[in-house]
């Protein structure tokens, strides 16, 4: 950071209020690095500790003003070398610095403070000593590493709020190499600290689109791609001579233990389909819930055992949340891709499998599927 850029930085901390005595405000160079940087010490400042964390991790901060807040050595230089714009890199030891890539953090300011403030603005259990404020990253500006050639797969998450499962979801995607991950609206915040310490850095090794309503899903997936829905819910047939098959398909939307009930206004003509009538019925005494409940029927998307081939050329996956399940327009582009219920057997009494867990178990399979397809058309995917 050049001397000039001090003023600036100085007005920021002192507009977002963590900056108000300018007496304790001292400007040092780090001559004993390869290149000399400025940085402005405020290891004697009293710093409202508070107000930083609010600054850095609240989501509509993120969102209003464009920032992010990274921590760890790691992150911060997967970050870089996806070629994501730093602004601001706290760190409590000049020695830490040595360990970063100083070349792309020119553009940065750097503040040292003390090592008790890293650990309040901390969401480790062991602090490194290291936060940077980035830019918010857009996907179509970072550089992803392409040591191979991407699995034909798309994730779709669907409505999953808690950050464990959508870091380890984001995590899973990048190991298996996955084209790209989609998260729609309702879900949680990509960049939220949470999530991003599940993900071990996922977010700078697959691209990742969030906050898309369903219209807009198509728009990132090929013509020829089929939409299949992960059945976390469903037990295992009994009996051997059933295990094979595939449970007939529920009637009605109550049967679903993986389908959302909740009503969606912004989409609720597709929230009732005509039953077709029974003649054979003469029950009068059903009561109005029930038929209510009769009506309310859910697009036709067959099941399918995860083990049994399920995937062509371009396919995606939707994974949805544990609380309310998947939501009728995900049902909605399964059927209209011809795509599949993907089931994944468990013992009767098991109530259904963590989101995260679920979506690692299909995607490695359709990884095997895809890859051992590619190799007998002489493609190779590692």
């Amino acid at each position: 950071m050049s001397p000039p850029k001090l003023v600036t930085l100085v007005q920021n901390l002192q507009k977002y209020s963590i900056l108000k005595n300018l007496s304790c405000l001292q400007v040092f160079s780090t001559g004993g690095l390869p290149d000399q940087l400025w940085y402005l010490n405020l290891t004697s400042c009293h710093l409202p500790s508070r107000r930083v964390v609010c600054v850095a991790r609240s989501r509509t901060f993120r969102e209003k003003q464009g920032k992010v807040l990274l921590e760890g050595r790691r992150l911060i230089c997967d970050a870089l070398a996806a070629g994501a714009l730093p602004q601001t890199l706290f760190f409590s030891s000049v020695d830490q610095l040595r360990t970063l890539p100083l070349d792309k953090l020119r553009r940065a300011s750097f503040v040292k403070v003390k090592f008790e403030d890293i650990k309040i603005w901390s969401d480790l259990v062991t602090p490194q000593g290291v936060i940077a404020i980035f830019s918010r990253p857009e996907v179509g500006k970072l550089v992803f590493p392409q040591q191979q050639e991407p699995l034909p797969l798309s994730l779709i998450c669907d409505n999953i709020r808690d950050p464990g499962n959508v870091g380890t979801i984001l995590r899973c995607a990048a190991a298996a190499g996955c084209q790209r991950v989609l998260l729609t609206r309702g879900c949680v915040d990509v960049w939220e600290p949470k999530v991003l310490r599940a993900a071990m850095g996922a977010h700078f090794r697959v691209p990742i689109v969030p906050s898309l309503h369903w219209e807009e899903v198509p728009n990132y997936l090929s013509e020829t791609t089929t939409v299949h829905l992960a059945d976390n819910c469903s037990t295992a047939p009994e009996g051997p001579k059933e295990a094979e098959k595939p449970p007939a398909p529920p009637r009605k939307a109550g049967d679903y233990g993986w389908v959302s009930n909740r009503p969606n206004p912004r989409r609720s003509r597709y929230e009732e389909y005509a039953m077709e009538s029974d003649s054979d019925s003469d029950s009068d005494s059903d009561s109005e819930e029930e038929d209510r409940g009769a009506r309310l029927t859910l697009p036709a998307v067959e099941s399918h055992l995860y083990h049994q081939d399920w995937t062509g050329g371009h396919t995606a996956l939707v994974i949805g949340g544990e609380t309310h399940g998947l939501s009728l327009e995900a049902l909605l582009l399964a059927e209209k891709t011809d795509g599949r219920r993907l089931l994944v057997p468990m013992v009767e009494g098991v109530d259904s499998l963590n989101s995260a867990m679920a979506a690692s178990i299909l995607v490695f399979e359709a990884k095997r599927q895809l890859t051992e397809r590619g190799r007998q058309a002489g493609w190779k995917q590692g």
